[in-house]
């Protein structure tokens, strides 16, 4: 079976499925099933449930009240029903011409004129229509190819794909699993006796081997990529600590433990011969910037240089404004790299990279860009690092052969999902908050209170203190209706008089924004209006106050990120969260969540259940292949199982390994250079 002899148009059309080879159409399994085995007397037919009956056209009109449509009506001796097609076509028209014997399946309802189907899938029916023995599979499909021809190609490679077993039959047994043949067939034509729960809660046998070989591939790959990075040599750095040491001494306060812990193991990472792969985990405000400043300066001090990466100009900033007041006093010296810095200040740090005067360059996606070199990058720091992709990583690889790489992320990662989409990194987790920290007080309330919420900012601005309303909007979109941040900003600068009212969103220019948060930080601006602009890295331990608009259209992870921009200093702060009824289940079911919680491990995980992986931490930009068939909540089971069979057939049989990837993974070569 050759795809490429298809017309063009299909080839496209496939390509939007994924499908590239013959053997993808044996992995483009039904989204859901219809029973065509059973035929109903019209009398005995069930209502509210897709059902097959047959029947004669007694009656077939065009009516146009009250809008045009055509209307039929059929019988089979036991009772009657009524067809009606809302759109239409003349061969649709033909078909239910009176006279003719039709079979229709469809969902029967009550009607104004009795019991009816509208837009019933309709066959006519021949003197040798029987039965079909199997479900019908309905399978995903994009505009222009129906499921006619999609349902030849598919039955076209069950036969002529080899479906035999990639993996050892006793690993299989072992698991209790049927045979990958078996099991891919009977997916596509699965007999009508079984439990449809089973199929459509994806929990029959049969699925649960293609997840399980499905998650095996995800494993190897990621084992693979693994082992081939280890193989690239990388600068080992073990400097005596001198320069850690001053800096540690320098500062107002102490390391947690949980900080010196993860520090020992980035030490022992530096120390190899092979590039660092580390992603270091901590929940918003723990302590990951010192600890990367403390890596830093290992780097440093051995000679080489470091590149600090963040995904916004006011978070890249933010972090070169505080390894200055860290490393300066050092006499390191710290530049910043952003696409909107201007030409001369630009062509300076690409100058200080260039030549190495410049130990630790902090920056934006600029510093991906063609025209930046280092003399010798030791370490790259990639903040939020699940907002950069593939690509991205790998030209800030190529800027120093393989340099150390430390990633640093505020979203806390579930177990299964590090099992699975991270697993070829070793991780660290920063699991306590530095002393001091007071605990932040959620409250929901309704927009109804809004008046509330003002008198209660300017109490708190009385006190001292200074206060963030973050809008999800910049504009007014007719869609949402939200309140947007340049309204509020005036809103709120008319009805609190005497208070400075900042405003902040992402449409700024940088110097533009540069200075409202340098004024908001010197409490210049007591009270600041923005966007969400601010969800990382802004830390302003005076402000004790956050009310976030609009909570309920905004994920758990943002609101957790947003509400982690208060609580860092010793005043007791609160966050409140205004929300706009009524509220949907999955609405009221986030604000329970993170109403309930502070701990962003335990947020992480209602976030997975709730949204999914493909939605959470990157996963989507992390290079891993996605999930089509798994659930990570539900075949927690499976993925430990795979992960102890991908390291036994590395260890023992590669051959079987490379198989099994080449069935489910071709071309994964991209993922080996990550």
């Amino acid at each position: 079976m050759d795809l490429t002899l298809l017309p063009p148009g299909i080839q496209t059309r496939l390509l939007k499925l994924g499908i590239s080879r013959p053997f993808d159409l044996v992995l483009h399994l039904p989204s859901r099933y219809e029973d065509e085995t059973q035929l109903y007397p019209l009398a005995d037919a069930p209502i509210g449930t897709p059902v097959l009956v047959e029947g004669e056209v007694q009656s077939a009109e065009t009516t146009f009240r009250p809008k045009k449509q055509f209307v039929a009506r059929i019988s089979d001796g036991t009772g009657t029903l009524v067809v009606r097609l809302i759109n239409f076509y003349p061969n649709q028209v033909k078909q239910l011409a009176v006279g003719k014997r039709v079979r229709l399946y469809g969902e029967i309802r009550h009607g104004f004129w009795g019991d009816e189907m509208v837009h019933p899938k309709v066959k006519n029916v021949g003197e040798s229509n029987g039965l079909n023995e199997a479900l019908t599979p309905v399978y995903p499909t994009v505009a222009g190819l129906a499921q006619a021809p999609l349902t030849k190609l598919i039955a076209k490679a069950l036969t002529s794909c080899h479906l035999s077993d990639t993996l050892p039959t006793a690993l299989i047994h072992d698991l209790g699993l049927p045979a990958f043949a078996d099991s891919v067939r009977f997916l596509h034509h699965p007999t009508p006796d079984v439990a449809r729960v089973q199929l459509t809660e994806r929990l029959h046998p049969t699925w649960r081997r293609v997840k399980f070989d499905e998650l095996l591939a995800q494993q190897l790959s990621l084992r693979m990529a693994r082992a081939v990075r280890r193989e690239r040599s990388a600068p080992k750095i073990a400097p005596p600590g001198r320069l850690a040491a001053q800096l540690v001494a320098s500062l107002p306060f102490g390391l947690t433990k949980a900080q010196n812990r993860v520090l020992l193991e980035i030490a022992k990472d530096l120390k190899q011969p092979h590039p660092m792969q580390r992603l270091l985990q901590g929940d918003v405000g723990a302590g990951k910037t010192i600890v990367a400043a403390i890596a830093a300066c290992h780097a440093i001090e051995a000679g080489y240089q470091v590149a600090l990466l963040a995904p916004t100009e006011i978070l890249a900033e933010q972090h070169y404004r505080k390894l200055s007041q860290w490393l300066t006093p050092l006499g390191i010296k710290v530049v910043w790299l952003t696409g909107s810095l201007k030409a001369k200040e630009k062509r300076a740090a690409l100058e200080d990279a260039a030549l190495g005067t410049a130990s630790l360059v902090c920056g934006t996606h600029a510093i991906f860009q063609s025209s930046v070199e280092f003399k010798r990058l030791g370490l790259a720091v990639v903040d939020e690092q699940h907002r950069f992709g593939v690509a991205q990583r790998l030209a800030l690889r190529e800027k120093g052969g393989s340099p150390h790489q430390l990633m640093m992320s505020a979203t806390p990662i579930p177990r299964t999902l590090a099992m699975s989409f991270y697993a070829d990194l070793d991780v660290s987790v920063i699991d306590e908050l530095p002393p001091g920290r007071t605990p932040i007080v959620t409250k929901l309330i309704s927009d109804a209170r809004r008046d509330e919420i003002t008198e209660r900012i300017a109490a708190k601005v009385g006190e001292g203190r200074q206060v963030y309303w973050v809008c999800p909007l910049i504009e007014e979109s007719e869609a949402l209706q939200l309140q947007t941040a340049v309204d509020t900003h005036a809103q709120l600068s008319e009805e609190l008089e005497g208070i400075k009212v900042g405003l902040l969103h992402g449409r700024m220019k940088p110097d533009e924004k540069a200075a409202i948060m340098q004024a908001f930080i010197a409490n210049e601006i007591q009270l600041l209006v923005a966007t969400t602009v601010i969800e990382v890295g802004v830390d302003v331990p005076n402000a004790s106050l956050m009310v976030i608009e609009h909570a309920e259209r905004m994920g758990l992870a943002q609101l957790h990120q947003l509400r982690g921009r208060v609580g860092r200093g010793a005043h007791a702060s609160l966050c409140i969260l205004l929300y706009s009824g009524p509220l949907g289940d999955t609405a009221k079911e986030r604000l329970k969540v993170i109403y309930e919680n502070t701990d962003g491990f335990v947020i992480a995980n209602e976030d997975l259940r709730i949204r999914g992986p493909g939605e959470l931490a990157g996963v989507r930009q992390s290079g891993v292949p996605m999930l089509r068939f798994a659930d990570l909540e539900a075949d927690a089971d499976l993925l430990e199982a795979a992960r102890e069979a991908a390291g036994q057939l590395l260890s023992q049989d590669r051959t079987i390994a490379e198989a099994h990837l080449q069935r489910w993974l071709p071309g994964r070569e991209a993922l080996l250079k990550v």
